[in-house]
């Protein structure tokens, strides 16, 4: 049996863990957004159930491609999501989710930087392309927010 070749890109130890401290964080939001999505009723719930919704679903799957990636460049993914802050009103569930998104735009712009720094095309791609998402939630949270 042939051994399995490592990626052409060699990954610094910083960057490696740059992408595992964003699972954590996908991971995070992803659950954080779905259980806000579940708990809130109310007519201004009612406004935001889907888009809620819709949102965690986007980030388990920016979970799953960087997971992918992080595996391919030779480390494991971790399991362990970042504290989740559900939140008791909408408000502060929406204050939290613009805060979170806020967070996650500087690290995904870090980690594009890192990435070019060190040769890597494909994983300045991807987040790239994760951060355009990104920016859109924090665009549809802030708007939510200018409402309540």
């Amino acid at each position: 049996m042939a051994k399995k070749q490592g990626p052409v890109t060699k990954s610094s130890k910083a960057l490696l863990i740059m992408l595992n401290r964003a699972i954590a964080r996908e991971m995070q939001v992803a659950v954080q957004y779905m259980w806000q999505h579940v708990q809130w009723a109310g007519v201004k719930g009612f406004a935001v159930h889907e888009v809620l919704k819709s949102i965690a679903i986007a980030e388990m799957k920016h979970a799953e491609s960087i997971a992918e990636r992080l595996f391919y460049l030779g480390e494991i993914p971790t399991t362990k999501p970042d504290p989740i802050f559900v939140g008791t009103t909408l408000k502060e569930m929406i204050t939290n989710d613009v805060a979170a998104e806020v967070t996650a735009i500087k690290m995904y712009k870090d980690i594009i930087k890192m990435a070019l720094k060190e040769g890597d095309e494909t994983t300045a791609q991807l987040f790239r392309e994760i951060l355009e998402q990104e920016e859109e939630h924090h665009d549809t949270f802030t708007t939510l927010l200018e409402d309540l």
